[in-house]
């Protein structure tokens, strides 16, 4: 366990937790390279295949910037790379990560939740990008995540108002894969990853990788033709092989992740 935050293991998947709940869970710049250390472990461990992020305590998933930690002069050095919360600038994270928001996701921690993969969200839950009321703006990657998942003119009624969203009219939007009842978001989130489990993790980061880097191009046609890392190594890993030979022996597919 780090200062401002944890995480653990079981099994395939790498459970991280924002652990400041006196502080609603809000970062500073330590808090930051802690999680980016914890990110920077998920990435690199093959033996790692689905991470799920979410806060300590029921009344925030992370609340943003610790203004009040900014405000008291402390020191703001030492932001890493990876952006906020070790994942906001994480542009070559291929494997797929799960936010189990409970309680407020506001500022740089609903940054946090949009660059996961998917968004859990107890029926509480409050989220929104708040920094105009407060002299900022979202530019953890949020000003463009936002728009580019539910279109810039929703996106634009919350980002220039500030307002908060709750979880069931952040499902409609669009940014809320999944709504569930108060304290269940990480029990959801973990059904979820266990989903994603039954599925190759070559497949998994292949899809992934061709999803987000297809977003750049202009057009389907660009994007289709496109050449991906993870979809070569998907065509030559042992899974590839494993998966029709599971299908037709009909059993379970036994996935190594290679």
């Amino acid at each position: 366990m780090t200062e401002s935050c944890y995480a653990e293991r079981d099994g395939h998947i790498y459970t991280v937790t924002i652990n400041r709940p006196e502080r609603m869970n809000a970062l500073h710049p330590p808090g930051n390279a802690e999680m980016a250390e914890l990110f920077d472990e998920f990435q690199n461990d093959p033996d790692l295949w689905v991470a799920i992020v979410t806060g300590a305590g029921d009344r925030a998933f992370c609340a943003g910037n610790d203004l009040r930690y900014q405000a008291e002069g402390g020191d703001m050095s030492g932001s890493p790379a990876t952006g906020f919360g070790g994942l906001t600038s994480r542009w070559d994270l291929d494997k797929p990560v799960i936010a189990a928001v409970n309680g407020v996701a506001m500022g740089g921690g609903f940054e946090i939740a949009l660059a996961c993969d998917l968004i859990i969200a107890s029926e509480n839950a409050r989220m929104a990008l708040p920094e105009p009321k407060v002299g900022l703006a979202a530019l953890a990657a949020g000003v463009h995540r936002l728009p580019r998942q539910i279109g810039l003119k929703r996106a634009m009624g919350m980002m220039l108002t500030g307002r908060h969203v709750h979880a069931q009219e952040g499902y409609d939007l669009g940014f809320v894969t999944a709504v569930t009842g108060e304290g269940e978001a990480f029990n959801e989130a973990r059904r979820w990853a266990e989903m994603i489990l039954e599925c190759s993790p070559m497949s998994i980061r292949a899809t992934k990788q061709a999803s987000m880097r297809g977003l750049d191009q202009a057009g389907v046609r660009a994007a289709h033709e496109g050449k991906y890392e993870a979809v070569k190594a998907m065509a030559k890993s042992e899974d590839f092989i494993e998966g029709p030979l599971a299908f037709a022996e009909k059993r379970s597919p036994q996935w190594k992740g290679r």
